[in-house]
């Protein structure tokens, strides 16, 4: 939710900044999920006129992590899907485990892929794109591995420590070249992402006005709080 994001935006700034810190290491809390994206709870309340200023926020969100200039690895625990499948693409590495899922199932919530399929098109083809976009289906770890979307496959009592392992090696490398790689890398890729940023805004004002991702996120909400005990 807005809180989590403003701390999120906050920690990784904090930390960048600070000489305490090396290497940053994002992962989830537990076993289940690494992150599993957009809390639905929220989205069904977004309405056109709010949704503007919320998109604007995830941006901001998104921005910080691509900003970090030290190294950044994902330990993905869990289910990494939407917004969170977002946020381990845009860290430097990833390390997974096999019975992971990961994807961006943001159609099948009546939301248009835009800023995910953006960041995909940086890591894979035109092709394997397409079908994780437009089908919103979420693949395995080991799947991804094969992709190249996850780096490091391990087993997943090892996932946190292997991420720990790359951040301890990166950080161990000369801090000016690294910085200025990584600033390499950024740098052709911010125009394309602000573009996505500004399409994601008026897309997501298209799907909003049939009212058909509130109505799907709503159908969602209604069976997941019947489930409940």
């Amino acid at each position: 939710d807005g809180r989590l994001r403003l701390a999120l935006t906050q920690t990784l700034r904090e930390l960048d900044a600070s000489d305490a810190a090396g290497a940053i290491v994002l992962t989830g809390c537990g076993d289940r999920a690494f992150c599993a994206g957009q809390d639905l709870d929220e989205s069904a309340t977004i309405e056109p006129s709010t949704l503007a200023a919320w998109l604007n926020r995830q941006h901001a969100m998104y921005q910080a992590v691509r900003d970090v200039t030290k190294p950044l690895v994902a330990a993905i625990n869990g289910t990494a899907a939407g917004a969170g499948f977002q946020m381990a693409l845009m860290c430097d590495l990833r390390v997974a485990h096999a019975g992971i899922r990961m994807g961006q199932p943001e159609v099948k919530a009546g939301l248009a892929s835009i800023v995910g399929s953006y960041l995909l098109s940086l890591q894979v083809g035109h092709s394997v794109n397409q079908q994780l976009s437009l089908t919103g289906e979420l693949i395995s770890g080991q799947r991804a591995h094969e992709l190249g979307l996850v780096n490091d496959l391990v087993a997943p009592e090892q996932v946190l420590p292997q991420a720990m392992a790359r951040a301890r090696s990166l950080a161990a490398l000369p801090g000016a070249a690294l910085r200025t790689t990584k600033q390499r890398f950024r740098e052709p890729t911010q125009a394309g992402f602000e573009e996505a940023c500004s399409a994601g805004i008026r897309y997501q004002l298209e799907c909003y006005s049939t009212g058909e991702p509130t109505r799907v996120m709503q159908r969602f909400l209604a069976r997941r709080n019947a489930a409940r005990p």
